[in-house]
């Protein structure tokens, strides 16, 4: 795989070439980067070309996400607001004399997290993302089950990760389904979306009829919940 970066027409693009068929051209928040994956054998002048004739539609994409609401930065501070499947949380953080740190839920609207004495704010981070992706785990894993035995699709492998530009992926080569760990923040409707979206890849890897079939059969409304999560707020952290 070869990458390199070049100006088209006002914008700078990252063409990545590798052993794919057909080219395509991706718009991503929060700023509108454009990456281009071209056919190794195709020629400069014709990806030239492409991204000039998606012009338009990449200037509306980046418009949009210049648009679109971003989550403020969090200091995991008490008082302070959190989402958990798309619902309010507030923050309680409580010092104690303790060399490990506790999370415990009170009431569907709060949540306590006792930690060491002299914690720094970045420790406070990496335990709160632990936390969550631990829920979104829990939350996903009989979705998973469930949706895969009602497609007759089984992946291989599952898991959670950050990803800056997608909300989910699918190699179905491999059988292995990913899910965004800032899924842990949307509605329990947006995730099962996401689910369902990677599974279907497992019965066709490309967008086409196969596909939609499948999305149409299992979730009649997945445009409009797709179109829900993609304007939901972007993530402070995403560059």
């Amino acid at each position: 795989m070869n990458t390199e970066v070049s100006q088209i027409g006002d914008i700078d693009v990252e063409i990545v070439r590798k052993k794919i068929k057909n080219l395509h051209i991706g718009c991503y928040p929060p700023q509108g980067r454009v990456r281009v994956a071209v056919p190794e054998h195709l020629s400069d002048d014709a990806v030239r070309l492409a991204v000039l004739t998606r012009m338009p539609w990449i200037k509306r994409k980046q418009a949009q996400f210049q648009k679109q609401e971003r989550q403020p930065p969090r200091r995991h501070v008490s008082g302070e607001t959190h989402y958990l499947f798309g619902r309010p949380i507030r923050l309680e953080v409580q010092e104690w004399d303790k060399k490990v740190h506790r999370f415990a839920r009170q009431g569907s609207d709060r949540l306590r997290l006792n930690v060491p004495e002299g914690s720094d704010p970045e420790q406070l981070r990496r335990w709160m993302e632990a936390w969550m992706k631990a829920e979104l785990r829990r939350w996903s894993a009989p979705r998973v089950e469930y949706w895969s035995a009602r497609i007759d699709a089984r992946p291989r492998k599952w898991g959670i990760r950050p990803m800056k530009t997608k909300w989910g992926s699918c190699n179905a080569d491999k059988r292995i389904i990913w899910l965004n760990s800032e899924l842990a923040k949307k509605p329990e409707r947006a995730i099962d979306y996401v689910i369902v979206h990677e599974l279907a890849h497992l019965v066709s890897p490309k967008h086409d009829r196969k596909f939609t079939d499948v999305m149409d059969r299992e979730l009649p409304r997945w445009r409009n919940v797709r179109q829900e999560l993609n304007e939901l707020p972007l993530a402070a952290w995403v560059e």
